[in-house]
């Protein structure tokens, strides 16, 4: 079995490939080989394993001869660009998000057609296909079946490539399955372009000894999930077969992972309690106005249903968040009272 990883040099990309790795299997099947496919180099660090490792660094579209050069049969498509910079960039947004995904589903489109396998496609989409509007407010608690309005460039791009995946599977191009993600915290190693980075970087920087700058009111509440439960809800859903009753992947729809609904206060006081006075007022308030109007529009409570059917829970709480990255990033953390 050849599996595949786009955007394997980024964080989730390095966690997904490092457990597959690990396991040897994907769906109870061996796998012969990875490919580790990112515009960047990844970094070092690719834990033994007995499955072979390719490594294929450049422009995803360049390289699709490579990707595809021998049959692909389970592709993870985790690159992307986040949000922040499609806002600030709407051609990088729709050149990373829609024309990098397009080609990824033609070529293996391609595949299935010339009688290869047909790829189990995994997309990476996030919660942010949903938004508030003043003519169809969210409800009380989000799922799958409320109408995505995104009130932002990235988001809008995701749901266009859900819709691409889902209609690549409707006519058997590919065995797609789109996972929503939820903001995932905490992210260690440097800060990113994403809107929602300042939820890990409020906790990361004063750990590391260093200022950090909350850009939103303390009263916001979030949908988070940590590293460790995001890896696992994206496997179990891919990995889940096809078919009605627990356990199994019901129709078409995304599936939202399960969420750990908390506010930044929360957050901000979990850190106190973990960490102590010195490390936790190191993180002043400046709210920026542009960061809010992203995050402020995102949905904080989830029905996730459809993930536990799958056998998927939410975290129990941020300080069970906060101890795993503290088990998981010890050298990050330089500064506790």
């Amino acid at each position: 079995m050849r599996v595949v990883v786009t955007g394997a040099s980024g964080f989730l990309g390095r966690l997904l490939a490092e457990s597959l790795l690990r396991s040897g299997t994907f769906d109870g099947e061996p796998v012969s080989s990875l490919v580790l496919v990112d515009r960047v180099a990844r970094p070092d660090g690719t834990p033994p394993s007995g499955v072979s490792v390719q490594t294929v660094q450049g422009d995803l579209v360049e390289h699709l001869d490579t990707v595809f050069e021998q049959p692909v049969h389970v592709l993870f498509h985790l690159a992307a660009a986040v949000s922040a910079e499609c806002e600030a960039d709407f051609d990088l947004g729709m050149r990373v998000n829609v024309d990098v995904t397009r080609a990824l589903l033609e070529a293996a489109r391609a595949q299935a057609q010339a009688g290869g396998p047909v790829v189990r496609t995994v997309f990476a989409s996030s919660i942010a296909v949903y938004g508030s509007d003043p003519a169809l407010p969210l409800p009380a608690a989000v799922g799958e079946t409320t109408l995505p309005v995104p009130r932002s460039s990235y988001g809008t791009q995701k749901l266009m490539c859900e819709h691409l995946v889902a209609d690549c599977t409707r006519r058997g191009f590919v065995d797609g399955r789109v996972v929503r993600l939820m903001t995932v915290a905490v992210r260690p190693g440097r800060p990113n372009a994403a809107a929602s980075g300042f939820l890990s970087g409020i906790v990361r920087e004063p750990l590391a000894g260093l200022p950090a700058v909350c850009p939103v009111d303390p009263g916001l509440k979030v949908a988070l999930s940590s590293p460790r439960r995001t890896v696992a809800g994206i496997l179990r859903v891919a990995e889940a077969q096809r078919g009605t009753g627990a356990g199994y992947l019901e129709g078409p729809l995304p599936v939202n992972l399960p969420a750990l609904t908390v506010s930044v206060a929360d957050i901000l006081a979990t850190l106190r309690q973990v960490a102590g006075d010195t490390v936790a007022d190191r993180v002043t308030l400046a709210p920026d106005p542009a960061i809010e109007a992203i995050v402020t529009s995102w949905p904080a409570v989830f029905d996730y249903s459809r993930a536990a059917a799958l056998g998927l829970e939410p975290d129990p709480d941020f300080l069970s968040v906060l101890r795993d990255y503290l088990a998981d990033h010890p050298d990050a953390v330089t500064a506790t009272d």
